[in-house]
């Protein structure tokens, strides 16, 4: 349990099994698509971004991904105080790697897209991240019209990640690999109908999911992330699970002054009587312990027979103590992040 990998390494041997399966404070697997044994139909690709402002109580996120058979596009706005959360999307067929989204979450790139609805371009430079997309004709919660974002991410080459390479039991060379990026600040503006809010560093972070992979055609996960300062020392967290064996590694992981901290278990205690109703996490090892308090549910559902989605993507806020690797405690109370709970067969 809980394997660290610490040199780089391909992450994908001759016939596609992955060379060394663990965790990572880094990105040290090299991504290949030619070296995956599987047909273009079931590799999966994705950026996605969130970035939330603590001091104006509302969210954003923008996600472009390639499934094999379709690339997907979506924008959503949560607004925290009004407890709801809205959408622009757009699907394109068969694109097959075609996207453009690069195979390293590390070196300089860029990639654009857009429709009528929607654009978005997502640019690495550096220690920057430079996010630039709108929805002019999505409606927000307060009843204004389109959303314009321009922020810029900062990541410190200092600053540590979770990083996690496995595979599934049932097919050794169906495979995820995965970095969560969290607490970097975020600077820009965020245009909301006639309104614009500036961002500041002190107040707004965002958290990058970046991920690579073959998966298996049907799955269910667990994933929760927040970011922020506590106590003015940034501080954030990533948990997850029930996607691909983890036997190797957990990537729960709390991130304290940039540095990671290394959980073992997370169990999510959803109320069977609703996403919005309060929500519990515990840990095997009792270093996290929180309630979770939600604000809105970013759902959505697709079901065409061979392909089907059930997404609950809830924002709120969390309370409790987490337990660094020294044994020194963090308080959180009403620090605001997101908790999920996916189906997808595709």
């Amino acid at each position: 349990m809980q394997h660290e990998v610490t040199s780089p390494v391909d992450l994908l041997d001759r016939k596609g099994h992955i060379t060394e399966e663990g965790w990572a404070r880094r990105p040290v697997w090299r991504y290949s698509r030619k070296a995956i044994r599987a047909n273009a139909l079931r590799i999966k690709e994705w950026d996605y971004y969130a970035v939330m402002s603590h001091r104006h109580g509302f969210a954003v996120t923008a996600t472009i991904s390639d499934l094999g058979f379709a690339a997907m596009f979506a924008i959503a706005f949560i607004d925290m105080d009004r407890k709801q959360a809205v959408q622009a999307d757009a699907i394109t067929f068969f694109p097959l790697g075609g996207t453009g989204l690069s195979p390293s979450s590390t070196k300089n790139s860029s990639i654009t897209w857009a429709n009528k609805q929607m654009r978005l371009a997502f640019i690495k430079n550096e220690d920057r991240r430079h996010l630039i997309f709108a929805a002019p004709k999505l409606t927000l919660p307060d009843g204004t019209v389109g959303i314009d974002v321009d922020v810029t991410l900062f990541q410190p080459p200092e600053m540590e990640s979770m990083n996690i390479a496995t595979s599934w039991k049932e097919n050794r060379k169906a495979f995820y690999l995965n970095e969560k990026i969290n607490c970097m600040p975020a600077d820009g503006r965020i245009r909301m109908g006639y309104d614009e809010v500036k961002l500041d560093p002190d107040e707004a972070f965002g958290v990058l999911d970046w991920g690579r992979g073959r998966w298996t055609y049907s799955n269910r996960w667990y994933w929760g992330s927040a970011s922020g300062l506590v106590e003015n020392v940034p501080f954030g967290f990533n948990i997850g699970y029930g996607f691909s064996d983890r036997s190797p590694a957990t990537e729960n992981t709390l991130f304290y002054k940039g540095k990671v901290h290394k959980l073992e278990e997370i169990t999510f205690h959803i109320p069977q009587s609703g996403y919005t109703d309060p929500w519990r996490f515990s840990s095997s090892d009792g270093r996290l312990e929180l309630d979770f308090l939600p604000a809105a549910d970013r759902s959505s559902a697709v079901n065409f027979g061979i392909v089907k989605s059930v997404q609950h993507q809830v924002f709120g806020w969390f309370s409790g103590t987490a337990i660094l690797d020294d044994e020194a405690k963090v308080a959180l109370h009403r620090f605001p992040g997101f908790a999920e709970d996916v189906y997808n067969r595709w």
